[in-house]
């Protein structure tokens, strides 16, 4: 037998009358017990005269709570309480299948391990880094500040280490984003990017791409909607694999300038990249959050991220950080500024990254030759066109191989397989056959 809890008796529990307010006691409510699974939900607009706010507020509270499977809706029938507990889960991530033994996964566009470097001479140096197990709350060392300031695309005011790139855009994003503000960002980007925004429950503005980045009409179009935040790769598109050409990345700028728009440059391949390090810190200096990612170049275990921006941005990042972990592993800042002194090191990420380029080369080659237009470019993945994803998606299992569909990377409709490469480094000929009969061409 289902509860029935009518307007008024919300309006006596309800303190707090804004959208975040309103989802987070009554996400309180529903874990205490007293609306337990399967209870009616008043009508919007009762609640709303009920609580002295507009519908429009019940609505995106109650959007909150749906977006984490707390309650849900049944037609005219009305709005029920379908959970009692909320558990936070990147939904694109966590959507990956396993793959069992005989299935090709070109799923994770990760690095080969066998082209990363070694670490144990670093991690030596590592355990003796400066102020070691110290509860001071450093910021980034000194040493490795000083390593990456060499080859840093503009003059910052400050850094700050993070526990990989991802953690940099997390902890950014809950820093100095609220829940409900809209975030312009590159379409196709990240699905791990899109998780976050989609976690932190911000309102995603899509920013259409071509081969040379984003594209200045769609960012114009964009910035009606004032995002708070513009969210793209400079450097090399981590799921396309095309480059931001220096035509364009003035054209970018020229559509910020006028605005106050927080600007977020993720270059999460880093070094694998032949491309080189640029950014719009030059131009707007004071905000700006440049990124920088050494997991896929020295090692994801190394769990390292540098970014830079203004000493004011960088204080209220660090502030947030003080709610969970403070800083950020001296043995692994101090391990990877040896590895960025090391001359034995970077000839080692020079051939991974010359492989990579073979590796993507040898598909796309392949692909192009029966008739399928994927795109040259760098990176650990190619982005195939398909007439139908699930159809593509469909087709490749039953030839053993599994790929990402390119939905995962977009909130627009998509026509795209994301396939990895890095690992490819044989049966060319053969995935691209069976991509090939995937794609319809």
């Amino acid at each position: 037998m289902t509860e029935n809890r009518n307007a008024h008796w919300f309006a006596e529990r309800l303190t707090d009358r804004t959208i975040r307010g309103i989802a987070l006691e009554t996400r309180a409510l529903i874990r205490a017990g007293a609306l337990p699974v399967g209870t009616k939900l008043p009508p919007i607009r009762d609640l709303a005269f009920a609580l002295g706010v507009s519908p429009a507020t019940i609505s995106e509270a109650w959007s909150e709570l749906r977006r984490h499977k707390i309650i849900s809706g049944r037609g005219r029938n009305g709005t029920w309480v379908s959970g009692d507990r909320f558990v936070a889960k990147p939904h694109r991530l966590g959507s990956s299948g396993n793959y069992g033994d005989g299935i090709l996964n070109l799923t994770a566009a990760v690095p080969d391990i066998s082209l990363l470097p070694p670490l144990a001479e670093a991690m030596a140096y590592g355990a003796s880094a400066e102020n070691l197990n110290s509860y001071e709350r450093n910021r980034i060392l000194p040493e490795l500040e000083q390593e990456v300031r060499k080859k840093w695309p503009y003059e910052p005011e400050a850094f700050l280490a993070t526990n990989g790139g991802y953690n940099a855009v997390y902890t950014l994003v809950h820093a100095l984003l609220p829940p409900g503000a809209s975030v312009a960002i590159e379409d196709p980007t990240g699905m791990r990017l899109l998780d976050i925004l989609e976690d932190r429950g911000v309102r995603i503005v899509p920013v259409q791409c071509d081969g040379e980045g984003p594209l200045p009409s769609a960012l114009e179009t964009a910035m009606r909607t004032k995002p708070v935040a513009f969210i793209f790769q400079p450097r090399l598109h981590s799921v396309t694999g095309q480059s931001v050409s220096q035509t364009r990345l003035e054209a970018l700028a020229s559509v910020l300038r006028d605005t106050d728009t927080l600007i977020v440059e993720d270059d999460g391949v880093g070094d694998i990249s032949a491309a080189p390090r640029q950014s719009l810190g030059g131009y707007f200096p004071n905000r700006l959050i440049h990124i920088l990612s050494f997991s896929k170049t020295h090692g994801p275990d190394l769990r390292l991220a540098v970014l830079s921006s203004s000493r004011t941005i960088i204080d209220q990042i660090q502030s947030y950080r003080s709610f969970s972990a403070g800083w950020t592993s001296r043995i692994l800042q101090a391990a990877t500024a040896w590895l960025l002194r090391d001359a034995t090191t970077q000839e080692l990420v020079d051939r991974a990254r010359m492989l990579y380029q073979e590796r993507r080369a040898n598909l796309v080659n392949a692909l192009q030759q029966r008739g399928v237009g994927a795109m040259h470019g760098e990176g650990l993945c190619a982005w195939v066109p398909v007439s139908s994803e699930p159809f593509a998606m469909v087709t490749l299992a039953a030839h053993g191989i599994a790929v990402h569909p390119g939905a995962k990377f977009s909130i627009l409709p998509t026509y795209y397989l994301r396939v990895a490469t890095a690992t490819l480094s044989d049966r060319y000929e053969s995935v691209a056959d069976s991509i090939a009969l995937a794609a319809g061409t």
